[in-house]
């Protein structure tokens, strides 16, 4: 007899989304960057016992209607493994409760800080207590790139992302230092001063832009690329 449970975690974003398919609690497949338009076949055609859903999409509930599993779709009211103590729940981040969500699975009972790079670089703080307690949202890379290119006369739109010199010798160069190195030195003492409030933190980085920092960071950080996927796979089991 297959004792094999399916279960599909999927991230969805305007336009595009990352889909995990999770066998009986372990990630087997990830697949970023899926339409749409073919999400619903695309999940359909995996049979799972059950689908979790984390959108900023508006059209969720079409996409409910089409996948003909039992589809969870994950709002501020939604049970999870841990206590949100976010003032303003309703407000949070879906992928950021997920992302506090996957920490605790890997880092039960642990001070553990969640550093996402995106398009913005969020922090989320999860204590030894397994509550969520918020964090901070900043620029990311391109949105500082974009901002210095939009909000000013000349400044040129760079997509670069090694600081070859902290001193730039071109206009060009010196908008890279001041964009990569100030990025690095912020996330670092961001970590410093969690540090200094609590003791035996870990970090956990992810994101898309996660793997371009991690090795330049001096601190010691775990690079967990899925780890949203893995908080949203945690949830659909706690609630099924």
């Amino acid at each position: 007899m297959n004792n094999e449970v399916i279960r599909v975690a999927i991230d969805l974003g305007n336009t595009t989304a990352k889909v995990g398919v999770f066998s009986n609690g372990n990630l087997i497949n990830k697949e970023v960057g899926v339409s749409y338009a073919s999400l619903s076949k695309h999940v359909n055609d995996l049979s799972p016992n059950n689908v979790i859903i984390s959108s900023v999409n508006q059209k969720v509930d079409e996409l409910v209607n089409k996948i003909k599993s039992p589809v969870l779709n994950l709002n501020y009211k939604t049970l999870i493994p841990i206590t949100n103590k976010y003032a303003t729940p309703q407000t949070l981040g879906r992928d950021r409760l997920a992302g506090a969500v996957g920490a605790y699975a890997i880092n039960r009972n642990t001070n553990t800080l969640i550093i996402d790079v995106g398009t913005c670089i969020t922090y989320d703080f999860i204590n030894s207590k397994n509550e969520y307690l918020g964090g901070g949202i900043s620029p990311g890379i391109d949105l500082k790139f974009k901002a210095l290119h939009n909000f000013t006369a000349h400044l040129p739109l760079i997509d670069e992302r090694e600081a070859n010199n902290l001193i730039g010798d071109t206009t060009e160069s010196a908008i890279v230092s001041g964009v990569i190195n100030g990025t690095i030195a912020e996330i670092e003492e961001i970590i410093r001063m969690y540090k200094d409030k609590f003791s035996h933190l870990r970090i956990i980085m992810c994101g898309g832009g996660a793997l371009g920092l991690h090795n330049k960071l001096k601190i010691e950080t775990k690079l967990v690329s899925d780890l949203v996927l893995i908080g949203l796979n945690r949830i659909l089991e706690y609630n099924v």
